[in-house]
């Protein structure tokens, strides 16, 4: 049996400082997508794991929240794209409560950013785009998968690919009506660098009418 005082004593000793860089208002970009851009290309040529990673959080009708990782893939002055069944859970709790939030944390540069907005469902012509740059077998998976379902068993799901995969053969893979792709427009976003003595940089940017006001919070 485990002793649960020395495990929560041995979880409350993970501890580390935080020294490898700083954010200040005097260098970041006047523009949040643009400062995102710049820390992201970091991201990516630090050859992190899964760069695109980032925590989905949205709320159901009820006021129950939910967070998952999804992927980004794409982001622009418009907002932060990413794709997805539209019946699954969080696409469910997006069609009753459009707000969500994102979150990005890069561990070994020490930096999170946290995205919170509004959400919109892509056009068909967007998410039939990319949908055919998929791997074919991610296609074929979007039809076999009633994402968020209950399933019987493994063995099921196996075979419900097989039939999709036997159904388009030799042909290709349409794009599901149930399937595309949302984008999340900000309202804020927060750029956190971690810092010694838990005194990290904190840089927030707010919409206001047709720009960004920038803060800093304290840590």
């Amino acid at each position: 049996m485990v002793d649960s005082s020395s495990e929560r004593q041995d979880i409350e000793q993970i501890r580390r400082d935080f020294a490898k860089e700083e954010l200040s208002e005097s260098t970041i970009e006047g523009n949040p997508i643009q400062q995102f851009s710049v820390w992201f290309d970091q991201a990516l040529s630090s050859d992190l794991l899964d760069a695109n990673a980032m925590t989905l959080s949205t709320v159901s009708k009820r006021g129950i929240p939910s967070s998952r990782i999804v992927l980004l893939k794409g982001v622009d002055e418009q907002g932060f794209r990413f794709y997805t069944n539209y019946k699954s859970r969080k696409g469910t709790e997006l069609a009753e409560n459009p707000h969500a939030a994102l979150c990005f944390y890069w561990a070994p540069l020490e930096r999170q950013v946290r995205i919170e907005g509004k959400v919109q469902k892509m056009n068909r012509d967007q998410s039939e785009i990319y949908f055919h740059k998929r791997p074919r077998l991610s296609q074929l998976g979007a039809w076999a998968s009633q994402q968020s379902s209950k399933v019987e068993s493994r063995e099921k799901l196996e075979t419900q690919f097989k039939e999709v995969k036997k159904q388009f053969e030799g042909e290709e893979v349409p794009l599901p009506d149930f399937w595309g792709g949302y984008r999340l427009i900000p309202d804020r976003i927060e750029f956190w660098q971690g810092r010694r003595g838990r005194l990290h940089d904190r840089i927030c940017y707010e919409r206001k009418n047709d720009g960004w006001e920038v803060f800093r919070l304290s840590p």
